[in-house]
């Protein structure tokens, strides 16, 4: 089973501008407790010298596509072969993104008696998934454009791989600019950034089962239970 499925985001636009690179938003921001795949959801891309804020459908949709279904496959890319894969190298050398994130979601324990846990930076500040982005349109109607994005994910650090042993790739926030950075072509260096430069101690808490249905989206998905 692969991760990351759900997350949570719940800043406000001038929080957010307070912790991340933002030149301009070109979207409305609300809060989401539960953000399922599909959805769109909040990142930050470089274009033309700017970082831009703006919303994109959770499940990469590679530009070849026939079709948006195969997005529904994609909401995770594995940091060990971007560089190769298909699906995701051209995203990975030009149409990289951060996706702004406050937690997420991870299930522990075996099937059946699965918990639900948050989890979080250890100071519960907001944060950045390193993602790939890209756009999609149908051929009959090239006016519709569909942005969607992909978070990347990592083998699980030593502590988190008692909950699973994949986990979403954090960027510390020194890297956001070089991660961001189309004109970066060295990748090498971002494949260390993804490797070496990443946030692996996590604070987790178990909450509600209720999450396990995205119809749940409100502030007490997150709060800790007994």
């Amino acid at each position: 089973m692969e991760m990351c499925g759900r997350f949570v985001g719940f800043r406000s636009l001038e929080e957010l501008k307070e912790n991340f690179p933002i030149d301009k938003a070109d979207c409305e921001v609300t809060a989401n407790y539960n953000v399922a795949p599909s959805q769109e959801i909040l990142a930050i891309i470089n274009m033309a010298g700017e970082n831009r804020l703006d919303k994109f459908h959770w499940g990469l949709v590679p530009f070849w596509s026939k079709d948006i279904s195969i997005g529904n496959r994609m909401i995770n890319a594995r940091s060990e072969t971007i560089a190769e894969k298909p699906s995701f190298r051209n995203a990975f050398k030009k149409r990289r993104c951060l996706i702004l994130a406050d937690g997420f979601y991870e299930w522990k324990g075996e099937k059946g008696h699965k918990q639900p846990m948050f989890i979080t930076l250890p100071d519960r500040k907001p944060f950045a998934f390193a993602g790939l982005w890209e756009t999609w349109n149908k051929k009959s109607d090239s006016a519709s454009i569909y942005k969607s994005c992909t978070i990347i994910t990592t083998q699980a650090s030593e502590t988190f791989s008692e909950i699973h042993h994949r986990m979403p790739v954090i960027l510390k926030s020194e890297f956001y600019e070089p991660w961001l950075d189309p004109q970066n072509h060295d990748l090498d260096a971002l494949k260390n950034i993804l490797k070496n430069e990443i946030h692996t101690e996590l604070l987790s808490c178990p909450v509600s089962k209720q999450v396990n249905s995205a119809s749940h989206n409100n502030p007490s998905c997150i709060e800790p239970i007994a």
